[in-house]
């Protein structure tokens, strides 16, 4: 196992990097995954990890890929390059799945998120989509970096089981059409339902920023609106929170939908 000692080596920079910098990550193709869980995650569902970095004593896990770069560090060395205050004894540099549309969509349900800002929640969702069922999750303009430290540890995994492809409204809808897909988003107008009144087993759903809800070419471009019912004295849920609620009537419609 190679040995890196020096916050100065190539590697070290490298690391560094991708932990913080979007356009790095961007321009590598790369990202980083922190932690022995997330790491376990990657090499189970077939990551494509360059770089194994483990603290000096650490037994690398099984199963990584032939020509993974295995590093060792010192412990004060993980901690630079680590992007949480209490790392632990490994980290992984991963290869950026595919993030553009794909050319014929599945058969299933989605999410589509719009302009969600913070990274917590874009990964809160992902993982949420991922245990609910969905096909895959779209992210339109203005969402954070599906592949930041922060939103991969949100993932808790989902990252490598559930796509998640960046695209533009104009390539959603007509992506959308192709497949046969409605899209519905969460808003108030005229035409709004119940969520749970409206079949959604084959439907791509819009969940709005965080502050100033779902966008205006956005909501032009949806066939009709679903609102959840909560008590008149509450105006709105957390982002998170309103896409589980939307995949939970995802799966549930599905399930009860003929096959």
């Amino acid at each position: 196992m190679e040995e890196v000692t020096s916050r100065r080596n190539p590697l070290a920079v490298h690391i560094r990097r991708l932990g913080s910098e979007r356009k790095y990550r961007r321009a590598c193709g790369s990202f980083l995954c922190e932690g022995d869980k997330l790491v376990e995650e990657a090499l189970r569902w077939g990551a494509e990890v360059e770089t194994l970095v483990c603290t000096r004593g650490s037994e690398p896990p099984a199963g990584l890929p032939e020509g993974t770069r295995l590093v060792q560090v010192p412990e004060e060395l993980m901690e630079s390059l680590s992007t949480v205050e209490t790392p632990q004894r490994m980290l992984c540099v991963c290869r950026t799945p595919e993030r553009t549309l794909p050319e014929t969509l599945p058969v299933g349900s989605y999410l589509v998120l719009d302009g969600l800002q913070d990274p917590g929640n874009v990964g809160t969702i992902w993982r949420t989509a991922d245990a609910l069922g969905a096909a895959g999750v779209f992210l339109l303009p203005g969402c954070a970096d599906p592949f930041s430290p922060k939103t991969v540890r949100a993932t808790m995994g989902a990252c490598f089981r559930l796509p998640a492809w960046e695209t533009n409204l104009e390539e959603l809808c007509a992506g959308l059409r192709g497949a046969g897909i409605p899209l519905y988003a969460t808003a108030l107008r005229d035409d709004t339902a119940d969520v749970r009144a409206v079949d959604l087993s084959r439907a791509a759903v819009i969940i709005g920023n965080e502050g100033r809800g779902v966008s205006a070419p956005a909501l032009a471009r949806c066939e009709r609106t679903l609102k959840i019912p909560m008590r008149p004295r509450c105006e709105s849920l957390n982002a998170a929170a309103a896409a589980a609620v939307v995949l939970w009537e995802m799966a549930r419609t599905h399930e009860s939908a003929p096959h």
